[in-house]
């Protein structure tokens, strides 16, 4: 998705059920019917058709039932008003249509689109079909589905996809759970998304990002007073719109007024873990950053970065000292789940300021039953959280925002849930927060020790916890887009995402620091 796409995407994400109720709220309470909404949205959707594959002189519009095929069935007369080519197939039973959807399909059929039905085709008729389409229209499934796939929807889904064909997808990829991002069975790979009424949340979390592709929002003209109608189920933000939240720094500051974040991680043979954490933390605008590791890494670490205030560690007793002159921590990246590592927990579990929990820390935090902490920030994969909860991995992957208020409710403070569209939840900020940003060359060892080290470092800047965790993520998807503009995906390392933070800092401080990079 392109920047200019991702800013013009709204801030409120609703579930499937909240988008039908602004729908109703529409046609019920300001009087727009519901054809009517059905025809925005289809020349919504052809407007985008023509936008992104402007040379497509063939059309192929698969149409379920409901107003989803409601709306295939206009987007295919759109297209045929326009001269293109259209082949229209009726995958569900056109005789089982209703409403407005069957309005949809008599308008079709009256202007002479020719509408095949899928039962009376063979499979290589479809295979054909496909192979003949510079585009194909995804007017299948829409919001509806929360499951497995059904006949005949799963067999022409998978036809489409190893067709290769470009797909625009109406509403919502068919097949994808529009409220959680789940994919139970399958679901169409578009290249465009175009959504309408209100964004739904599983477009850009879990496995939405996958299949969406760019999403393209469109209100459709109806008046702006319905959002307050029905409460969002998350907030979306990118780093265009927590930059200006970052601290500033007066004239006169000093290392004392930007506070102390002591990095406690590094268990043998994990030195690398912890210098990343440390690393990302200076280059964040911590005043200063103390790195406890294991006495092997310390020459290193200095070689490395020598701002760093470096202390060898064998037994957690040697602890204390370093936390109390700290005012944050961040603890678990490459710590094992040994006796060092355990060790280094007990004492940091008194510790009464910010304490981000990552990687190994997770994992001990869940066999132990620690209780409530306000002052946690616990910033789990899925794999870890499914640890936390005592769950299965699909538990939490089929319900991200739902596992993340449990994580919540069971262990307090603030919880980041990581991978694709990484949420923000903590119980004052009355909905989790989607971070939008980042790519797939973060799916490398040390992403999520360099994302450690950045909240941390804001967490003891004068930021509360939980904003902390939403500009540290925003921050870092963005030091990731920028720097995967030189390196590409593949190539992509975390060191790459921590050389880009002061250009991405400085930008935002209002100084520009050309890095070469376009």
């Amino acid at each position: 998705m392109s920047a200019a796409e991702s800013s013009s995407l709204p801030e409120s994400l609703y579930t499937a059920d909240g988008v039908q109720a602004l729908d109703r709220c529409a046609i019920d309470e300001f009087g727009v019917p519901g054809f009517e909404l059905m025809q925005r949205a289809a020349r919504s959707g052809f407007r985008q058709l023509a936008r992104h594959w402007p040379n497509a002189k063939t059309v192929l519009v698969l149409c379920g039932a409901g107003n989803n095929g409601g709306d295939g069935y206009l987007v295919a007369a759109a297209a045929c008003r326009q001269g293109l080519e259209v082949r229209c197939v009726a995958v569900a039973d056109p005789a089982k249509l209703k409403g407005d959807a069957l309005t949809a399909y008599e308008t079709a059929q009256d202007i002479g689109l020719d509408i095949e039905q899928y039962e009376t085709l063979g499979e290589s008729d479809l295979t054909d079909r496909l192979a003949a389409a510079d585009v194909v229209v995804d007017a299948l499934l829409g919001t509806g589905i929360t499951g497995a796939l059904r006949q005949p929807f799963d067999r022409v889904i998978a036809q489409l996809n190893a067709s290769g064909r470009p797909v625009l997808a109406i509403d919502v990829p068919s097949g994808l759970n529009a409220s959680t991002g789940w994919i139970e069975s399958d679901a169409v790979k578009a290249g465009v998304t175009v959504t309408f009424i209100g964004l739904k949340a599983g477009l850009l979390t879990g496995k939405g990002p996958d299949v969406s592709g760019d999403v393209i929002f469109d209100v459709l003209g109806v008046p702006g007073e319905i959002a307050s109608r029905v409460d969002p189920v998350a907030r979306r933000v990118d780093w265009n719109a927590v930059a200006s939240r970052l601290p500033v720094r007066s004239r006169g500051a000093h290392k004392g007024h930007c506070g102390h974040v002591l990095v406690v991680a590094g268990e043998r043979g994990f030195g690398g873990a912890a210098l990343l954490t440390a690393e990302a933390a200076a280059r964040t605008g911590a005043g200063l950053v103390t790195l406890a590791t294991r006495p092997e890494h310390v020459a290193p670490a200095l070689a490395r970065c020598p701002s760093l205030l470096v202390h060898g560690l064998t037994h957690g007793n040697e602890l204390e000292a370093l936390l109390q002159a700290a005012d944050g921590v961040v603890f678990g990246p490459g710590a094992g789940q040994g006796a060092w590592g355990q060790q280094m927990l007990q004492r940091i579990m008194d510790f009464d300021g910010p304490v981000l929990m990552d990687a190994d820390g997770l994992n001990m935090l869940s066999s132990r039953a620690p209780g409530r902490h306000d002052n946690w920030i616990l910033t789990p994969h899925p794999g870890e959280a499914a640890r936390l909860l005592g769950v299965e991995n699909k538990a939490v992957n089929s319900d991200r925002l739902g596992a993340i208020q449990q994580m919540e409710q069971r262990y307090g403070g603030v919880v980041l849930l990581k991978g694709a569209g990484t949420l923000v939840y903590a119980a004052d900020m009355g909905a989790p927060v989607l971070v939008q940003g980042g790519n797939p060359g973060m799916a490398t060892g040390g992403m999520g020790d360099v994302l450690s080290g950045i909240i941390g470092s804001l967490a003891v800047q004068g930021i509360a916890p939980s904003e902390a965790a939403v500009i540290g993520a925003s921050l870092h998807a963005e030091a990731a887009d920028r720097a995967a503009l030189d390196k590409g995906f593949m190539g992509l390392l975390p060191m790459d995402v921590i050389d880009r933070i002061p250009q991405v800092l400085g930008e935002a401080e209002g100084v520009l620091i050309p890095l070469g990079y376009r």
